[in-house]
């Protein structure tokens, strides 16, 4: 029953995901071509800052109440409501004590960051946003934790529905592409969407509440000192990933761009590229949510195989995925970019970073993993690494080297990141690494299978460039590899039950 509710859960996750995944693109896509790349840059800007205001204000309230709820939900005498308010609590007040930083101070913040009066105007704002962001992250952390994910999902929707509506309008009646508009303009969206997603979230929750047999197991005190390893973790993470961000479009200008230049670059790049890559990962971004739940709950009863069955199965599974996924990436990285409105620079970005893309993949589920098993010290700890390294890159090879720079710092941290997290995973787990079946098969197959399918193309004489045709390719690609690793799993079955036969 629970793993057939998994897999449901997971493919409406999946297929939600997608819809927004895919509105996102065509909603930067519409945004690029209607204000300009530069303008895209800002946004990606202006994005950055909120997401590192919303989470100072929250604390990754989701991961937090997702995490703690699933854990109470295991033990006896078990409240998941008084969970959730605990966290209501404890997000409220970190919201109210962000937002009078921001009123306090938004005259200087407005004029250093964000083009003067106006921009304090619009920080003064932004406390709406936080406080309402905050609890309803706390609400879906609640019902992902309760095995009720499609509420997520349809609040998700919602949200981005929403949120992509007063873009859109308000983008078509905008007369310029001001810093000052583009900030007035996401500022506004977030909440528009904001309250949304609260709105939704109370309704579910005094319908589809789950009712407590229990008092409860933590007080609002324990609350507090399991919830801020979590918070601290997320906090440090969204701190170093916005000092990224800042840099890179500071970086390319001392490499010569201009500053409308720089800003289109790191538009495309963060609009474009970035989310074309993961694009892909909507599958183990729905499967990820599941997965610290699960991993909690397992932890939380000691239930060691159950641990190390999750771990050996999401690696292996994570690994064909990924490596398929950068493969297609390589292969029609040019013209995806070109279909997205990122152009030639964009495609060329794509290709560039894709082959990379399996150790991002990687980072979600085994995050996920780590978080779900309370490693919150370690994780901390990586990102740190993590980050140092991508950062020094960026400071030293962007200014010399342009986007060749950005690339090298995406490779080098990834793939430093993301081998810590799989040693540390593997060695708390005591799951075995298996090198052929784990790593390399997926590469040998899908090279072997992108030979086949191009031997194919060429027999038909079709043209693998029209859109039609890449996706004829893909899907045809997907089989024979899909059918290798199919083939695999059933000659690996015969071998076992012959060898059981044999033993008896």
């Amino acid at each position: 029953m629970i793993k057939n509710r998994i897999i449901r859960d997971t493919i409406l996750l999946t297929i939600m995901q997608l819809i927004l995944d895919s509105a996102a693109l065509i909603l930067n896509g519409y945004i690029t071509r209607q204000l300009g790349a530069s303008a895209i840059g800002i946004f990606s800007l202006m994005g950055s800052f909120l997401g590192l205001a919303g989470i100072i204000s929250n604390g990754n309230a989701f991961l937090c109440t997702s995490r703690l709820i699933s854990e109470e939900l295991g033990k006896n005498n078990g409240n998941p409501n008084r969970i959730l308010f605990h966290g209501i609590t404890l997000c409220t007040m970190l919201s109210l004590g962000v937002s009078t930083v921001l009123i306090v101070f938004a005259n200087p913040i407005g004029a250093k960051f964000f083009n003067g009066a106006e921009g304090a105007f619009l920080l003064r704002f932004m406390p709406v946003s936080l406080i309402t962001g905050a609890i309803s992250c706390c609400f879906k952390g609640y019902f992902n934790a309760c095995r009720k994910s499609s509420y997520v999902a349809f609040t998700d929707v919602a949200e981005f529905v929403v949120r992509a509506s007063v873009i859109v309008i308000m983008t078509a009646l905008s007369a310029n592409n001001s810093e000052s508009a583009v900030c007035r303009i996401m500022i506004t969206s977030v909440i528009a969407g904001n309250i949304t997603a609260l709105f939704f979230m109370l309704i579910l929750f005094v319908r589809k509440r789950i009712r407590g047999q229990g008092k409860g197991t933590l007080t609002f005190r324990q609350y507090i000192s399991f919830a801020f390893p979590i918070m601290g973790g997320s906090i440090l993470t969204s701190i170093l990933s916005s000092t990224n961000d800042a840099l890179v479009p500071i970086c390319l200008k001392q490499y010569g761009d201009s500053t409308e230049e720089a800003l289109a670059l790191f538009g495309i790049f963060e609009a474009i590229v970035i989310p074309t890559l993961f694009f892909p990962s909507v599958v183990l971004c729905s499967i990820s949510g599941i997965v610290v739940t699960e991993s909690a709950r397992a932890s939380a009863a000691g239930n060691s195989e159950r641990i190390q069955s999750i771990t050996s199965r999401l690696i292996r599974y994570t690994m064909i995925y990924g490596v398929f996924a950068s493969a297609v990436l390589i292969r029609f990285g040019r013209p995806i970019g070109e279909l997205c409105g990122g152009g030639e620079i964009g495609g060329n970005m794509i290709s560039a970073i894709a082959p990379v893309v399996p150790f991002i993949y990687m980072e979600i589920i085994l995050e996920a993993m780590i978080k779900g098993m309370g490693l919150q010290a370690f994780s901390s700890m990586n990102y740190l690494a993590e980050y140092v390294i991508r950062i020094s890159i960026v400071l030293i090879a962007v200014p010399q080297l342009g986007f060749a720079g950005i690339a090298i710092s995406y490779y080098a941290s990834n793939i430093f990141g993301n081998i810590m997290r799989l040693i540390k995973l593997l060695k708390h787990t005591g799951v075995n690494f298996r090198l052929f079946s784990m790593a390399l098969s997926p590469v040998l197959y899908a090279f072997l299978t992108m030979s086949a399918a191009d031997v194919l193309f060429r027999i038909t004489g079709i043209n693998a460039y029209t859109i039609f045709s890449m996706t004829v390719y893909v899907i045809l690609w997907l089989v024979l590899y899909g059918g290798v690793y199919i083939l695999s799993h059933i000659l690996t079955s015969v071998e076992k039950t012959k060898k059981i036969v044999v033993q008896n």
